[in-house]
């Protein structure tokens, strides 16, 4: 959760970035070794029009980052039926 940083650009791009290092360490009585990964990643997305930018979530549970951006609802129209006469 503390390597991983969330972003929303006023461009209305979301940018998700972060940086890993894991260790691993294996050792006997005849031998020790140490292996070592570590990197950075980074993610843009651009988010559509109807995007409500204010209300962007992120939250983390079990290492899965989940990211919520709402919409603005659109105002459907109206249908009214006509009555058929004849």
């Amino acid at each position: 959760k503390e390597e991983v940083k969330v972003e929303v650009e006023d461009d209305r791009v979301l940018q998700i970035s972060g940086e890993r290092n894991v260790a691993k360490e294996d050792k006997n009585d005849t031998w020790h070794r140490v292996e070592r990964s570590s990197g950075k990643f980074l993610r843009r997305f651009r988010l559509p029009e109807n995007a409500r930018m204010d209300q962007v979530k992120a939250s983390m549970e079990n290492g899965v980052l989940t990211v919520t951006v709402p919409k603005v609802e659109e105002k459907k129209p109206e249908v009214k039926a006509i009555e058929i006469s004849g």
